[in-house]
């Protein structure tokens, strides 16, 4: 058999299998809202702070500004968001059907937590996301 430690060794690869692993989870966990899990932090967001802007937004979330606008257009469809402009800026707004759905969204978020934390332990999960962010942060500066 080859010699496969590349893949173990590789922060790439072990950071797209962590990627995969903790979305299944979290979508398992979202199903109930009808939301991806990232559909549902940017509603959480968009109540929290009412007329936050598409920069801020996706900024928070860590996507490129496209894909910001691509998510907000499909929770617009859905009436879950409303976009207002003003002057050279997008703010989205939570609709009352999404502050319905809040605590539902919510309660999937401290679900995927909790099922994470039974898997992993409360401090190695600690540990794991502050050590993540961390990283992230540090590559994204370079």
């Amino acid at each position: 058999m080859a010699n496969e430690s590349f893949l173990t060794n590789c922060l790439f690869f072990t950071a797209n299998r962590l990627g995969r692993a903790i979305t299944k989870i979290a979508e398992e966990e979202f199903a109930e809202t009808g939301l991806t899990p990232m559909y549902g932090y940017l509603i959480l967001l968009s109540i929290g702070t009412p007329g936050i802007s598409q920069k801020d937004l996706a900024e928070k979330l860590s996507v490129a500004p496209s894909t910001l606008t691509r998510f907000v257009d499909k929770l617009e469809a859905r009436k879950l968001v409303e976009r207002r402009v003003l002057g050279k800026t997008v703010q989205v707004y939570p609709t009352d059907k999404a502050r319905e759905m809040e605590e539902t969204i919510r309660r999937a978020s401290r679900r995927l937590r909790e099922r994470y934390e039974a898997i992993l332990g409360k401090e190695a999960s600690v540990h794991l996301t502050e050590s993540v962010l961390n990283a992230s942060r540090q590559l994204e500066q370079s």
